[in-house]
Order: C-alpha cells, then sequence, then structure tokens
C-alpha cells in the first residue's frame, strides 16, 4: 500500500450510525411527522441555536466521541464499523483529536501554525503550514487530504451555521430519556444532501447523538456520532496541540487519496521541540 493510500485511508475519517431510535417521552406519529404547513419550527431552530451559543461561548472544548458507519459486507450484509475520538479544542487556533480506533489509530494536531496527521503504528508524519483557524483549517484538510472529522459541525466558530446551511424543514420530534444518560431533546433536520436526527441535552444543550442518511449516497448507509464527557472552559496545556514523537517520525507531505503525489513535495521542518 503506498504512502498517499496509507494516509488517506487512515486518516480519511467519517461520521457514523444506526442503532434503533430512541422511543421520545411525548412523542406521538402526528409529532414526528414534518408538519406540512410549517416546514421549519421555530422550536427546533431555538434548540439549535441554543446548542449552537453554548459550543461557540466557550473558549475551549473537550469531549469524546464514538463514530459508527454502515458498510456492506461481501454477502451484502450491512457491517458496521467504529472509530473512537478524543478530542480537545481551543479557539479560534488550536485542535487535537487522538482517534484510538477500531481501525488504524491516529493522530491530529494543529497549533495555529502547523498542522501534523500522524499514524504511531507506521512512524508516519504530514506535516503542512496550516491555516490560521479552524474553520479554515476543517476546509484545507479535507481539500489537502479527505480528513472529514464526523464532529466537524461542533468545531465550528458558529454551528448553528454550518447545520442550517441548505436547511428545508427542521421540526421537534420530543423528548428522550435513552441518550447519553440524561434528558434530551430530539430534533430532526433534512438539508438538500442529508437528513439528520440530533439529540441535545434539555439542560446543557449539548450534543448528544447525531443520526445523519445521506441522499445521494448509493449505498443510503446510515451514519452515527455519539458524545461524551463534555468539558468547556476548562484550562488546556499548549503542549496538548503538538507531538515531539509525531514530529520526529518518518515524513510525507498531506496527499488527497485521488491525487496524484508531487515527484518532490515541499514538507515544512517541525518545531525542535514543543513547547
Amino acid at each position: 500500500m503506498s504512502k498517499k493510500l496509507t494516509i488517506g485511508l487512515c486518516l480519511g475519517l467519517m461520521v457514523s450510525v444506526a442503532a434503533p431510535v430512541a422511543m421520545a417521552e411525548d412523542a406521538s406519529p402526528a409529532a414526528v411527522a414534518a408538519p406540512a404547513a410549517q416546514a421549519i419550527e421555530p422550536k427546533a431552530v431555538e434548540l439549535l441555536k441554543a446548542a449552537s451559543a453554548a459550543l461557540a461561548g466557550a473558549e475551549t472544548v473537550s469531549f469524546n466521541s464514538v463514530g459508527t458507519y454502515e458498510r456492506a459486507a461481501k454477502n451484502g450484509q450491512p457491517l458496521f464499523y467504529s472509530s473512537v475520538h478524543e478530542v480537545r479544542m481551543q479557539r479560534p487556533d488550536k485542535l487535537r483529536v487522538i482517534t484510538l480506533g477500531d481501525g488504524t489509530p491516529d493522530e491530529f494536531y494543529y497549533d495555529g501554525k502547523l498542522m501534523m496527521a500522524y499514524v504511531p503504528s507506521i512512524d508516519l508524519v504530514a506535516i503542512s503550514d496550516a491555516p490560521p483557524t479552524i474553520d479554515k483549517l476543517l476546509d484545507a484538510i479535507w481539500e489537502k487530504a479527505a480528513i472529514y472529522f464526523p464532529f466537524t459541525d461542533v468545531l465550528a466558530s458558529d454551528p448553528y451555521a454550518e447545520l442550517s446551511k441548505g436547511m428545508k424543514s427542521a421540526f421537534y420530534v420530543g423528548r428522550s430519556i435513552a441518550v447519553g444518560g440524561t434528558t434530551t431533546d430530539m430534533v430532526a433536520i433534512t438539508g438538500e444532501d442529508a437528513a439528520s436526527e440530533v439529540w441535545l441535552g434539555a439542560e446543557d444543550h449539548l450534543p448528544r447523538l447525531i443520526r445523519v442518511v445521506y441522499a445521494h449516497e448509493p449505498a443510503h448507509a446510515l451514519y452515527q456520532t455519539e458524545f461524551s464527557n463534555w468539558k468547556l472552559g476548562e484550562k488546556i496545556e499548549a503542549s496538548t496541540f503538538a507531538s515531539e514523537k509525531a514530529a520526529k517520525a518518518k515524513r510525507m507531505e498531506f496527499a488527497h487519496p485521488a491525487r496524484p503525489v508531487a515527484a518532490n513535495p515541499v514538507v515544512p521542518k517541525a518545531p525542535a521541540e514543543t513547547k
């Protein structure tokens, strides 16, 4: 397997899916169907904006997530694969994502100047100069290397703006006590390319679960991201967002799996030591 494909496969992260939908305490069949007369309910928008404000208002955000996605086996049977992520973020320009598995564990570091994608099992790292903000970083890593985090909307400076892009409907489903060990409000959203259901903490408004189906995906697979261990506003050491071990690993350029690698890539030097 080429280095390009290794990084593309190890770090091309995706959002994920599907256990049975939790039963809402006050959801009836009529409540579950979107009202025909009002495609976007004010209550749904209010809850989504409250979640966005809670996330955007915190200088530091830490959480764990489990992303599950569906793929068909050779016999057509749906199989479910999961990845575990530990996320630390400091707005506007610092991010660390440690992916523990299943699959190949990998690490991503961004300190506002450099970004590093590291695969410990093969001691291989891609290092590049980085954009000045997390918002721009998320676009850059997708363009450079098809790296996508299943919780991208949560990391944005304005999560509601990301969630509401192309929104065609949004409605309140009801309350649930079956997700995240707490009471949650359930909101359903449809857009041009995806339909999703979001479970938000009734008290703190933080996401506990997101399930998504993409309209144009041939397999119509389900994706799910489950959130836990939220910590907002707590101090995070600057050393969290870099890695001496990764900086000393074998180097390669960031490369998109669908594009050829440059013959003589220019790879920026990593700092001599992490401060």
